[in-house]
C-alpha cells in the first residue's frame, strides 16, 4: 500500500509561519548586536555567529518549504493517476445531484466542522477527514496565534488537523462496495480522501470536481443558514463581503445584498474613527495628570 503524504492546507499559514520565523531569526540578531555595540563589547566573530545564525534558519525554512512542495506535487501526481487510471469517478456538482436524486447513492461530505455547520447536501453524511483543532495546548496556542497574525484575522482560514478515526468511521457506514460520493469545500481534501479510500479497499468511488463550492444553486438540495458557495469563507472579509463569493454572489442578489455590507464597512469606518479620536483624548488626559 502506497503510503500517503498529505498537503499543507493552509498555505498562508505554512508560509507564514516561516517568514515570521526568519523576522524573528533577524530581529534577534539584530538586537544582539545593538546591545554588544551599546555597551562597548561588539566583536566581528559576535557578527559572524549571527550571520552564520541567520542562514541556517534561512536554510532550515527553505528544506521545509521546498519538501512541502515536493509533497504537494507527489500528492497530485499521485491523484492524477487515480482519475486517468479510472479508480476514482469523476463527478461534476450536477451529476453528483443526479447520482443522489435517481440512483440514491450516498454523498461522504469530509469538510471540517466550520464548514458543515454552515451549509451541508440535505442527506448526505459527515466524516471530516481534516477537523479544526480544538486543543488548547502551548503549541496548538501558538499555531493558532501565527496564523491570525499571518493573515488568518482577514481570510478566517482555520487550524486543521488530520482525523485519525476518518477511516474507521467510513467503514462503520459504508461497505466496501458501495458506490459512494465524495465531496469537500474545493475538491482537495476530498482528492485526499478518496486516496485514502482506494488504498482501503474501497472500489467504487466519485469524485465532486471543484467541490461543493462550484456547486450551482439547481444542482444540489441543501441544508443550512448559507448558501454552499459561502460555507469556506471566514473572517474580516467575509464580515465586509470582500470574498469572490460574495461578490458572485452579489450579481444575484442585487443591490440589497450589496447594501448590507456597505452599511458595515461604514460602521467599521465610524468605529475606527471613535477609536482614534478616544485615544486621542486619553493622550492629551494623561499628558494634563503628569503636568500637574
Amino acid at each position: 500500500m502506497e503510503s500517503l503524504s498529505f498537503p499543507i492546507l493552509n498555505p498562508l499559514l505554512a508560509s507564514g509561519s516561516s517568514l515570521y520565523r526568519k523576522q524573528s531569526s533577524r530581529m534577534t540578531s539584530s538586537m544582539s548586536s545593538s546591545v554588544s555595540f551599546a555597551t562597548g563589547r561588539t566583536s566581528l566573530s559576535t557578527v559572524r555567529r549571527s550571520r552564520v545564525g541567520v542562514v541556517k534558519m534561512q536554510a532550515v525554512d527553505e528544506d521545509i518549504d521546498l519538501k512541502q512542495m515536493r509533497d504537494m506535487a507527489a500528492a497530485k501526481k499521485r491523484w492524477d493517476g487515480l482519475l486517468r487510471e479510472g479508480k476514482v469517478k469523476l463527478l461534476t456538482p450536477r451529476e453528483a445531484g443526479y447520482a443522489i436524486q435517481l440512483s440514491n447513492k450516498p454523498l461522504l461530505d469530509v469538510r471540517p466542522s466550520s464548514e458543515r455547520n454552515k451549509a451541508w447536501v440535505k442527506g448526505s453524511d459527515w466524516v471530516p477527514i481534516f477537523d479544526n483543532e480544538d486543543n488548547l495546548d502551548a503549541g496548538t496556542l501558538s499555531k493558532k496565534v501565527t496564523s491570525f497574525a499571518m493573515g488568518g484575522w482577514w481570510s478566517g482560514t482555520p487550524i486543521l488537523s488530520f482525523n485519525k478515526l476518518f477511516l474507521s468511521k467510513v467503514e462503520e457506514k459504508f461497505p466496501k462496495e458501495t458506490e459512494l460520493i465524495v465531496a469537500c469545500q474545493k475538491g482537495l481534501r476530498s482528492l485526499a480522501a478518496c486516496e485514502l479510500l482506494i488504498n482501503a479497499g474501497y472500489q467504487n468511488i466519485f469524485w465532486v470536481q471543484g467541490g461543493l463550492e462550484s456547486a450551482e444553486d439547481e444542482d444540489l438540495v441543501t441544508e443550512g443558514s448559507q448558501p454552499l458557495k459561502l460555507a469556506g469563507i471566514g473572517g474580516f472579509s467575509e464580515f465586509l463581503g470582500w470574498t469572490d463569493q460574495q461578490r458572485a454572489q452579489a450579481a444575484k442578489e442585487g443591490w440589497g445584498y450589496r447594501l448590507v455590507f456597505t452599511a458595515r464597512l461604514f460602521g467599521v469606518i465610524l468605529a475606527a474613527d471613535a477609536l482614534f479620536l478616544g485615544a486621542q483624548q486619553l493622550g492629551h488626559y494623561i499628558q494634563e495628570l503628569r503636568g500637574h
